[in-house]
């Protein structure tokens, strides 16, 4: 008697839902990249930039700082970070303690280009959420609270 192959077999509930998250973050992403056109800033710029002004309570962060957070090789902070420095978003200020630190500080376009990012993902938003209701907005909220706070998978 013959078995059906991995391939041959039915999606399973699980695979359902893999792809449905799927076809929503690449929803996401084209939205939100719409959304951040007009400001000249891409979706990995905008999360460079909420990433320094989240971890500058004190003084402003370290390089390595910004690719422990974003969870990315220091050269990819380099290139973002230099991107973002020609559009006068931030600069690069030596660490008063350690000469060889560089740390990245946000200036004042920094921060207006924030408040005009925090307009355009609130947008996005909007769009993503628009064929919901608010009843079915707060089960989602919950829903995503309890994927995001789940506990990582251990390796085999």
């Amino acid at each position: 008697m013959s078995t059906a192959s991995e391939t041959d077999a039915p999606d399973t509930t699980g695979s359902v839902l893999a792809e449905q998250l799927l076809r929503l973050t690449r929803r996401l992403h084209r939205i939100q990249k719409r959304h951040l056109e007009p400001l000249g800033i891409t979706p990995a710029q905008s999360r460079l930039l909420r990433t320094v002004a989240h971890l500058s309570t004190g003084q402003p962060p370290r390089m390595a700082d910004l690719a422990a957070r974003l969870e990315v090789v220091p050269r990819a902070v380099t290139t973002l970070v230099d991107g973002l420095e020609s559009a006068d978003c931030v600069r690069r200020v030596p660490d008063p303690a350690n000469r060889r630190v560089i740390r990245i500080e946000l200036t004042d376009t920094g921060r207006a280009t924030l408040r005009r990012l925090r307009n355009a993902r609130t947008g996005a938003a909007e769009e993503i959420l628009a064929p919901l209701t608010a009843d079915q907005r707060d089960v989602l909220g919950g829903l995503l609270n309890a994927l995001a706070d789940a506990p990582p998978e251990l390796p085999c």
